[in-house]
């Protein structure tokens, strides 16, 4: 039985919480055309893992065999993009099917509001049994709290999540296969479950029993200088990811063992970008652009899709395969029938949001790496990013004092960095707008804003992201100044 929060406002929440998932579960699941029962669902989850460090997105120079054979057997996205940057408003969005703006989770230290209905929520109302495991999945707030936070969570009855899943285990990595052996043991039979598992790698530090490959082998993006130390603590990260890789294997394993494979829709994704500069903590793509591949044999034909998918987006495919109505509130579209060969729209934009990162407080030495605020909006070709903090030092999230980053410092006190990459890491303050040819200018180098050849499609991908910011309740300024006439946008972005 779920615990009542003390206080009338909590309870009032609560209770509009529980009429919501009982409204959903009074919706019958309507069978496609051959009765086909809905799917259990695995969700798999490596952390900081930007496409396209796995072999089936080009990376050659790695091994990742299992996630290999499983994208020749799946649906492969190359335009998968996270709704944040971070952990835990990436999550929140994959979540919940809203952005982290919308179910206001823009602090790390503060748990998923209770009033936000989450996915293993909604899927219990279809009768799944459902369960998370892995690394910390960061929607209970701060997991080792200090005495201050935990008080007040205490206090508010703030962590959730014991009472909206069924099974619930915080581990690491290494012990997934047999918690996922548990949660199927445990699983009522004749019931579809739902099963979260969350992986440590390749999340910074990138430690060296993970294994290494050949540094020299590597292709660097062009957003990164060629330095020494840049492709060591590349060569790292990819050894995380090769170990990613090899616990994918052992649960598939168990998933195998089980004789549920033929019944179950299997999703594998990063939470959100690399620990390097451009990554995680921008909205550059390597930040937000994520490997993501879905497998469901008889049901999924194989393939590789440039669709334009968000992370609001796997919440809201997760119900719909479940059978379930979707939750008012949520921004997610289902991609679904675009995984079974149904009807679906393509969305024309991604947006997302940087927020607060980590714990630590505000003062004069803060840099970017913990605390920005910045918004995006991507076309399949164009992309705008909207600095609200421009004036903050950019450091790289995590990664700061890696041989990586420090060479880079050294090689711009040294005046020997390109142009370009003295701009991207070194200009301050930096500019309002970006705006980036992404077809012309993959490692978003070469700001376009204020073009006049441009000036129309500048328009259009602003009116796109201040109508997202409106609908999301954001808090930051608007985009657009409304106080002019603005010319009326006639055409899509490519």
């Amino acid at each position: 039985m779920r615990v009542r929060p003390r206080g009338s406002k909590m309870q009032g929440v609560i209770t509009s919480r529980r009429e919501m998932l009982r409204a959903m579960a009074a919706v019958p699941f309507a069978l496609g055309a051959q009765d086909t029962p809905p799917p259990n669902i695995l969700f798999v989850l490596s952390d900081d893992h930007s496409a396209p460090y796995l072999g089936a997105y080009g990376a050659t120079w790695m091994a990742t065999p299992n996630l290999d054979q499983f994208a020749r057997e799946g649906l492969v996205f190359e335009r998968a993009f996270t709704a944040a940057p971070q952990c835990v408003p990436s999550r929140t969005a994959l979540m919940t099917g809203r952005s982290p703006v919308a179910a206001r989770m823009g602090r790390f230290s503060s748990p998923l509001p209770p009033d936000i209905v989450t996915t293993p929520e909604v899927l219990r109302t279809k009768g799944y049994y459902t369960g998370v495991c892995g690394r910390y999945f960061h929607l209970d707030g701060v997991v080792n709290a200090a005495p201050t936070t935990a008080d007040v969570y205490e206090r508010n009855q703030m962590r959730t999540w014991k009472n909206r899943v069924d099974y619930l285990n915080i581990s690491s990595q290494g012990p997934t296969p047999q918690l996922f052996e548990q949660f199927l043991e445990q699983a009522p039979k004749g019931r579809p479950w739902f099963f979260w598992i969350n992986y440590n790698d390749p999340h910074h530090p990138w430690d060296a029993g993970a294994g290494k490959v050949d540094p020299a082998k590597i292709k660097l993006p062009p957003h990164l200088p060629d330095l020494p130390g840049v492709r060591d603590d590349l060569a790292r990260y990819c050894g995380e990811v090769e170990r990613a890789d090899r616990s994918f294997g052992e649960a598939f394993a168990v998933l195998r063992k089980s004789g549920q494979e033929a019944s179950t829709l299997v999703v594998f994704m990063g939470d959100n970008g690399m620990a390097f500069p451009h990554g995680k903590g921008s909205l550059y793509d390597p930040g937000l652009n994520v490997p993501l591949m879905a497998r469901w044999p008889g049901h999924i034909k194989p393939g590789v899709t440039r669709t334009l998918i968000s992370g609001e987006d796997v919440a809201a495919t997760f119900m719909d395969a479940g059978g379930a109505a979707i939750p008012k509130g949520v921004s997610g579209r289902s991609f679904f029938p675009l995984l079974t060969g149904g009807r679906y729209q393509p969305r024309e934009y991604i947006f997302g949001a940087r927020l607060h990162h980590g714990n630590s407080t505000f003062d004069a030495t803060t840099k970017a790496s913990e605390f920005d605020l910045s918004r995006c909006v991507r076309s399949s070709r164009y992309k705008l990013i909207y600095n609200l903090t421009p004036e903050m030092e950019y450091w790289p999230v995590d990664s700061g004092r890696d041989a990586g980053w420090q060479e880079i410092l050294a090689a711009h006190k040294a005046g020997k960095l390109s142009a370009e990459h003295e701009r991207a890491y070194f200009q301050r303050p930096r500019t309002i707008l970006e705006l980036y040819d992404l077809e012309k200018d993959p490692g978003e180098l070469h700001n376009l804003a204020g073009q006049a050849d441009l000036k129309d499609l500048q328009q259009t991908l602003m009116a796109a992201m201040q109508e997202k910011m409106i609908t999301d309740y954001d808090y930051v300024p608007p985009v657009l100044n409304e106080a002019r006439p603005q010319p009326a946008a006639t055409k899509k972005v490519p």
